[in-house]
């Protein structure tokens, strides 16, 4: 194992390499160095420890630590060198295959959509059409276009009915020994964490340690709690180090701090380069019309702007997601995704590679609820390039996971064996119960779990829990969340007798407080 945990290792240390080789931070760097050769402190006799030296005290050398840290925690660690690459992707082949097949029906919607209403995928707007448009950027929203005939490719309840689909093929007519007895919608044997190592992952969140997002704290006074705290955030900021930043969020961030905390720890800085590629993905914006910005604006429509906390933001939706759509380098996540971007053919080339494109350009098709990924960011980030890095980042590390089939421990298909083992384990009576009259659990949390409960929690509650995402680099928590709101909602629960009355008990989380539920279920639960 030690030969494989070194070659693992180098392989590792050349891919950050080689990724960072074509990055901004790399050509900075040699011409800080270039630069510094002109300076007095620099000896010839001692070049090299004299430059990094410099690189130290000027701080590039924390910059360079940031970008390392941030590939790491991006990217899976390599598979064994003999692997396929498909397995960095997803490595179970029935996963794969029904991901792969999941995607054909995506784009059998999209295609017939297209059909129907005869309008291309793409194409170039009138030149009228592009001044109106750059004219109107800032308030889309005073649009009201007819989308009647526009519909989601897909809702998230459409996606739950694939994920219970699921089967492993190597067992069959449901023989998995240690699985017989999972009574849930998911029917795949993947290994999910019970209390006590979820206990042992997320052990800052315990009942000793100071939170913030929990009113009082028998320790310690909570406003004695977060003046230190905020002291502490405002050292990590200091310090520029993603890692410690990371750490610090786990107890949550101040409000003053989140948004520069939050673009520590994802290494987003917003130098003169990132604003200058926004700028060229609004003007692909302004020039090319394609389908899915009917369907981004519908969605807008249909969440956000109906949405007490959020419909004061749709016009920065539209510009963030516009964007994204255009954003070609998100199609680099594809390479540790389990989906695959979509492709189209020019007209009249069907099939014939050299002619196939991407679409749209970052691969990602939007779904019924996507734009409400954003819009908790709107809070925290004003200026549209940086609100534009922050959900791309975030999208690349996270939400991807939540739309796609794969056994990633953060995949929507762990959090939701999760979330059915937990309460099947710890509450058994009502998951028997809500099973018997029809109201699987599953059926009721999806929709929360699926948007990470964007629009479901009050926005301050939302953020504490997204603070919480990047402290552990994870989406577990969502799981354990929504198994803690049920277990808070037991009583009204155990008396309900259909699937509607349990979604009535359930239909408003905005006054639920996220850290009292968590650390109740997970280190007040009796295991």
């Amino acid at each position: 194992a030690m030969v494989d945990a070194e070659s693992g290792l180098s392989l590792t240390i050349a891919r950050v390499v080689q990724r960072l080789r074509g990055s901004s931070l790399h050509s900075q760097l040699e011409r800080q160095a270039r630069v510094s050769l002109h300076k007095p402190e620099i000896k010839l006799e001692s070049l090299k420890e004299d430059i990094k030296d410099f690189l130290k005290t000027s701080g590039w050398e924390k910059k360079l630590q940031n970008a390392v840290y941030s590939e790491l925690n991006v990217f899976p660690s390599p598979c064994h060198p003999a692997a396929p690459p498909e397995h960095m992707k997803e490595p179970l082949a029935y996963m794969r295959k029904a991901q792969g097949s999941w995607e054909k029906r995506i784009l059998k919607s999209l295609n017939s959509m297209c059909t129907e209403l005869s309008i291309p995928l793409a194409q170039k707007r009138p030149v009228s059409e592009q001044k109106e448009l750059l004219n109107k950027w800032n308030e889309m929203g005073t649009d009201e276009p007819d989308l009647t005939l526009f519909r989601p490719v897909y809702a998230p309840k459409d996606f739950l009915e694939v994920l219970m689909n699921l089967r492993n093929p190597n067992y069959e007519n449901g023989e998995q020994p240690s699985f017989r007895n999972h009574l849930g919608l998911i029917q795949v044997p993947l290994k999910v964490k019970d209390i006590p190592e979820l206990k042992e992952d997320f052990s800052e969140l315990g009942l000793n340690t100071g939170q913030l997002g929990i009113d009082d704290s028998a320790q310690v006074p909570p406003e004695f709690f977060e003046n230190e705290h905020v002291r502490v955030g405002q050292k990590v900021l200091a310090e520029q180090d993603s890692a410690a930043a990371q750490q610090y969020v786990r107890q949550g961030c101040p409000t003053a701090l989140r948004a520069d905390l939050w673009a520590l720890i994802l290494n987003i800085s917003n130098q003169p380069e990132d604003i200058l590629y926004y700028e060229q993905l609004k003007s692909n914006v302004i020039q090319y019309n394609l389908l899915v910005d009917s369907l981004i604006y519908k969605d807008v429509k249909l969440t956000a702007s109906n949405d007490d906390y959020y419909f004061v933001f749709e016009d920065y939706l539209y510009q963030v997601l516009l964007c994204f759509s255009r954003d070609t380098s998100v199609l680099e996540h594809f390479a540790y995704s389990s989906a695959t971007p979509p492709k189209a053919y020019i007209r009249g080339k069907l099939g014939i590679e050299e002619y196939a494109v991407f679409y749209p350009p970052s691969g990602v098709i939007p779904f019924h609820g996507f734009s409400m990924y954003v819009a908790p960011l709107c809070f925290l980030y004003h200026e549209p390039s940086k609100l534009y890095q922050m959900f791309r980042e975030m999208y690349v590390r996270f939400f991807f996971r939540l739309h796609s089939i794969s056994s990633h421990p953060s995949g929507i298909v762990s959090l939701c064996l999760l979330f059915e083992t937990l309460l099947q384990t710890h509450l058994p009576q009502l998951f028997y119960h809500l099973r018997e009259i029809g109201a699987q659990p599953l059926r009721i949390s999806f929709k929360w779990m699926v948007r990470a409960f964007s629009g479901y929690l009050a926005t301050d509650q939302l953020l504490l829990l997204w603070d919480r995402i990047l402290g552990y680099n994870s989406l577990e928590i969502l799981a354990v969340l929504a198994a803690a709101v049920f277990a808070f909602r037991a009583v009204n629960l155990m008396e309900v007798t259909s699937l509607a009355a349990a979604e009535a008990v359930l239909a408003d989380l905005s006054t639920l407080k996220v850290m009292p539920l968590l650390q109740i279920f997970l280190f007040a639960t009796v295991t």
